[in-house]
């Protein structure tokens, strides 16, 4: 008996030795289903690679893609890089810090009334706030429907409705990012803890208590992080519909791209470059510190 209790250890409690050659195909061959791919697993994964890569084939013949297109564009695209240096503004740059200013200031002012708006009406397609299914697929498709249209589009909508400015660029911002940010911010509430709003509840709070204070202080940093997100986005979005007569620096841009003013053209790419920069680094640390993670150096 003592030797019993008093033995070596169960053989459980040692580390599994390494598998060797023959171990590793004994296993192998007990199990062989899990180690081999059946020939049909195979022509199926061939046969969809196949298919794919015609259709790009298709694709590329339809769209006249040609090794020789594309390098005489690249050709003709160093060329124009070749011609904006020496950089020269031509007098215009203080025009061009005006246009920059008004293109950021369309992408704060379209980015922060989206997220107002989007933010009640986030809750009334979420799941777990919503139960009646007709209410919450009628909200889901009309945020669908609104942010499937482009920000070009809209820009092109609104310039007919309101007419030229910035007016019509902070309205084209935030009917694509009200459909976007609505979306993001119901399965964001979504995802929340139930735990949270069963304490709610059971200590006497209805619906309103229930989202006031188990819903929102959770979701509040994911949809802040996302607002930074589509800010920074924005800024790039006010650039191109601009172009449309949206306000902001992209009617600088047409212009000068169809004269081929180029000089001036490249202190203009290079102020908006340097802009993005700067707002992606403190957007980026923004969000960091909103969610509660460590700085990256």
């Amino acid at each position: 008996m003592n030797n019993r209790v008093n033995g070596p250890a169960p053989h459980s409690a040692s580390p599994l030795p390494p598998l060797g050659s023959e171990r590793l195909a004994s296993v192998a061959a007990r199990h062989r289903a899990h180690f081999e791919t059946s020939w049909r697993t195979r022509f199926l994964a061939g046969g969809v690679i196949a298919i794919l890569l015609a259709l790009a084939v298709v694709a590329m013949i339809r769209l006249e893609v040609t090794p020789d297109r594309f390098l005489s564009g690249l050709s003709r695209l160093g060329t124009f890089v070749v011609q904006m240096f020496p950089p020269n503004d031509e007098g215009k740059f203080w025009f061009f810090v005006k246009a920059l200013a008004e293109t950021l200031a369309i992408a704060f002012a379209g980015t922060l009334t989206a997220a107002v708006l989007a933010a009640p009406v986030a809750f009334l397609a979420a799941r777990n706030v919503i139960p009646n299914v007709f209410v919450r697929f009628a909200v889901r498709r009309g945020l669908d429907v609104i942010r499937s249209v482009d920000a070009l589009i809209w820009a092109l909508v609104w310039v007919g409705v309101v007419g030229l400015g910035p007016f019509a660029g902070v309205l084209a911002i935030i009917c694509v990012d009200f459909g976007a940010l609505g979306k993001l911010f119901s399965e964001a509430i979504e995802t929340t803890d139930n735990r949270a709003s069963e304490g709610v509840l059971s200590t006497g709070g209805n619906r309103i208590h229930r989202i006031r204070f188990a819903l929102i202080p959770q979701v509040l940093p994911v949809m802040a992080s996302q607002v930074l997100y589509f800010f920074e986005s924005n800024v790039r979005s006010a650039t191109i519909i601009g172009i449309v007569g949206a306000g902001g620096v992209g009617q600088y841009l047409a212009e000068l791209l169809r004269v081929l003013d180029l000089p001036p053209l490249g202190v203009l790419i290079f102020m908006i470059l340097v802009t993005v920069a700067v707002i992606d680094v403190i957007s980026s640390r923004l969000r960091l510190a909103i969610i509660g993670q460590p700085q990256r150096p």
